[in-house]
């Protein structure tokens, strides 16, 4: 199947001291690990996607927002394989006064299940991010925090 549309989606690298902000979700039968935030919704800037994504996920205000990496490889997306994923990721300020938080985000048709937690940087490995986009930004920390 050839690649029939571009999917926007915007991400948030929260730090609380050394531990680094992770999502666990399940989408139906689905299970992943990702940073949180998730798709631009048509007629959304990328910055207010963002907002959105962070409010409705954890309910996590965004002071402020650095941006540190743009997909700049091919990723076809894991849930459509005729669209090809463009991931925008940010270093965000936030106040965040939990150590985990978890929510039921399901709508009829669609079970979903989010689990944000913090983990020491320095033990958040590669294969435990799900997506190759995750994996890169990953390494690209590790090695920007050296």
């Amino acid at each position: 199947m050839s690649i029939r549309r571009f999917n926007i989606r915007v991400y948030a690298i929260i730090f609380n001291g050394d531990d680094v902000l992770l999502a666990d979700e399940s989408i139906n039968d689905f299970a992943f690990t990702k940073f949180p935030g998730g798709g631009v919704e048509l007629g959304e800037g990328i910055m207010d996607a963002l907002k959105r994504e962070l409010m409705e996920e954890g309910e996590i205000e965004l002071k402020s927002a650095e941006h540190f990496y743009t997909t700049d490889f091919l990723q076809v997306s894991a849930f459509k394989p005729d669209e090809q994923i463009v991931s925008v990721y940010y270093k965000v300020n936030a106040d965040v006064n939990w150590k985990s938080k978890a929510s039921d985000q399901s709508i009829p048709g669609k079970k979903h299940l989010l689990n944000l937690y913090f983990l020491p940087l320095e033990k958040v490995m590669v294969d435990d991010l799900t997506f190759p986009i995750d994996q890169h930004v990953l390494k690209l920390l590790k090695s920007s925090n050296e």
